[in-house]
């Protein structure tokens, strides 16, 4: 059996690949440490509590004694624990400092005294910073603007060195905007399907024609897999899905599918330092065999459809009760 330790593995990309992971190699044990901050959520794994090959611990990445603890005996440990919100970020961005980066060093510092045999680190297309033409390659230079992308591109380049100094065998990927099923409702889409099912206003920043590069979640999790297989130690490799659409128009599928009116549709004080577009070259990903499987359109249906189908995870979510049964049971 193959151990791995999976970190923020209850957030929104880490518990779908843990689902993934599971299904697709059966010789894999999963251990899951997640802090259960506002965005983890342990019904995202409700399927998984009683799989033999799966054990959820509540603990956060910057506590060294017990990251050196569950890393003794693990092969793999793949690292999607992060603050990720922009917006949070812009107002309090010492958390994310703590978590992207202190959280990863103690991590790659327990996989360097360990020996693991392979160290993922998930980061973002947003250490790129913006682009208005063409797309980053993975050589091209980290230009974060915001405290979010600052704190992933430090993490990245920290996973970086250790490889360099230490030879941790470390592989860093950089993905383009996630969505599908059990996505926090603050971020876009779910935002947006939500909001438009209680017929509540859709807050478009600024005009609305901010562009980003959707990729389906399960593609994600498959080009991860993929890199984990095929990828080389001390390489980057951008995960892009090759959907490039702004806002409006991805409002206008949403209301669209939901049969709800454009008048829903409210314009906001656009987001500090809000980045135009991002784009990824994932041709070196692509030369090595992969691309993604999810036809835009048809998985944003699904999506909106799954959303529709299980207010009962999202519900609770936006009115607050979930993170006050947490704080009751994880002293939070």
């Amino acid at each position: 059996m193959q151990k791995f330790l999976v970190t923020g593995g209850a957030g929104f990309i880490g518990s779908n690949y843990i689902r993934y992971l599971l299904h697709k190699r059966p010789n894999v044990e999963v251990i899951n440490l997640d802090k259960l901050t506002y965005a983890g959520n342990l019904d995202n794994l409700r399927d998984l509590e009683k799989n033999p090959r799966y054990r959820f611990v509540h603990g956060d990445i910057c506590d060294e004694q017990l990251v050196h603890q569950l890393a003794a005996g693990i092969d793999v440990i793949v690292n999607f624990a992060a603050e990720s919100h922009v917006d949070r970020s812009i107002g309090t961005p010492d958390a994310f400092i703590r978590t992207d980066v202190f959280g990863a060093f103690v991590l790659l510092e327990a996989a360097r005294q360990h020996k693991i045999k392979k160290f993922i680190q998930i980061s973002t297309d947003e250490v790129y910073g913006s682009i208005l033409k063409g797309s980053f390659k993975e050589t091209d230079a980290l230009m974060p603007s915001s405290p979010y992308s600052a704190s992933k591109a430090g993490a990245d380049r920290l996973a970086y060195s250790y490889f360099v100094t230490y030879g941790v065998p470390v592989i860093i990927t950089r993905c383009s905007n996630n969505f599908g099923p059990y996505q926090y409702p603050e971020k876009l889409i779910p935002l947006f399907v939500t909001n438009a099912l209680e017929n509540k206003p859709l807050p478009i920043y600024g005009d609305g024609k901010n562009v980003r590069d959707w990729i389906h979640v399960e593609d994600h999790c498959d080009a991860i897999d993929f890199v984990f297989a095929h990828g080389e130690n001390g390489d980057v490799y951008n995960i892009g899905g090759g959907n490039e659409h702004n806002n409006l128009e991805i409002t206008d599928m949403i209301l669209a599918k939901l049969q709800k009116p454009r008048s829903l549709m409210t314009y906001v004080t656009d987001r500090l330092g809000h980045d135009r577009r991002y784009s990824l070259d994932s041709s070196k990903l692509a030369a090595l065999g992969w691309k993604p499987k999810h036809e835009f359109k048809a998985a944003l249906e699904s999506t909106i459809v799954w959303y529709v189908e299980n207010r009962w995870w999202w519900e609770k979510l936006k009115n607050g009760e979930y993170l006050e049964f947490y704080k009751k049971h994880y002293k939070m």
